[in-house]
């Protein structure tokens, strides 16, 4: 049977680079944008072309009052377009940065930060489940910066080292179900992140190249397919890990 991925944040960056990696080895997705329906179109309609289905709605993670809302748009379109109840694998991707010093840092923006990183997967996840098949695949993304400190992160990486031991609950929580949850932590990553940063400016991409073993920094097609990867039935028994996808960077 073809699997059904919902993938958070599915319109842009790593998340639209999951999406279609996800449709590449054979499977059917639903991904989510929070403004960008256009963006979002597109990639339903360049997963159509490999001749999977896709569908996009719109999601606000940090908004978990529009959460159940969601989850019947969720149920409606399983119905809709697969005939089905259920979903196979979730994957957390959503978010955004925000780069100040600890001692700069406002309150808005560390609220912000852990209301979408933290409080809108738990939130969102948890309303889900009912629609998440037994052996199903929890995916979340994590960061690099969580096992190394870079100025600016603190928030940020707080946040995401909170999704890593969140991911171990769920991991424990959901294994009777035989649901696996596991984080994905890509280093630095030329996408639109924080404005392009370091795709766009060459001082921030020759750093953090200069950081990794392999001489580079990465590109999304190093992270899509690796989730995809960790969704294939060839890994079902990997569950609890936090694994890096980074180049080798700061080791």
């Amino acid at each position: 049977m073809t699997t059904i991925s919902i993938v958070t944040g599915g319109s842009r960056g790593l998340g639209r680079n999951t999406a279609v990696s996800i449709a590449r080895r054979g499977g059917d997705v639903i991904l989510t944008y929070r403004s960008g329906s256009d963006d979002a179109n597109a990639v339903v309609a360049e997963i159509e072309r490999m001749g999977r289905k896709a569908v996009a709605l719109q999601l606000d993670v940090g908004a978990v009052s529009t959460f159940p809302a969601f989850v019947e748009s969720v149920r409606a379109a399983l119905r809709s377009s697969w005939a089905r109840d259920s979903f196979d694998h979730l994957v957390n991707n959503a978010g955004h940065g925000e780069m100040a010093a600890l001692a700069d840092t406002t309150e808005a923006q560390f609220d912000s930060l852990f209301d979408v990183h933290v409080k809108g997967v738990f939130f969102l996840t948890q309303a889900l489940l009912p629609l998440l098949a037994d052996g199903g695949r929890i995916v979340n993304f994590s960061s690099g910066l969580t096992r190394i400190s870079y100025p600016g992160f603190s928030a940020y990486s707080a946040a995401k080292g909170a999704i890593e031991i969140l991911t171990l609950y769920m991991a424990k929580e959901l294994g009777s179900r035989g649901i696996t949850a596991n984080t994905i932590a890509p280093g630095a990553i030329e996408t639109d992140f924080l404005g392009g940063a370091v795709r766009d400016t060459p001082a921030y991409n020759e750093a953090f190249a200069a950081m990794t073993a392999l001489g580079r920094v990465g590109l999304p097609d190093d992270i899509g397919p690796a989730v995809a990867n960790l969704l294939s039935p060839d890994n079902r028994w990997i569950t609890a890990q936090r694994i890096e996808v980074s180049g080798g960077q700061n080791i």
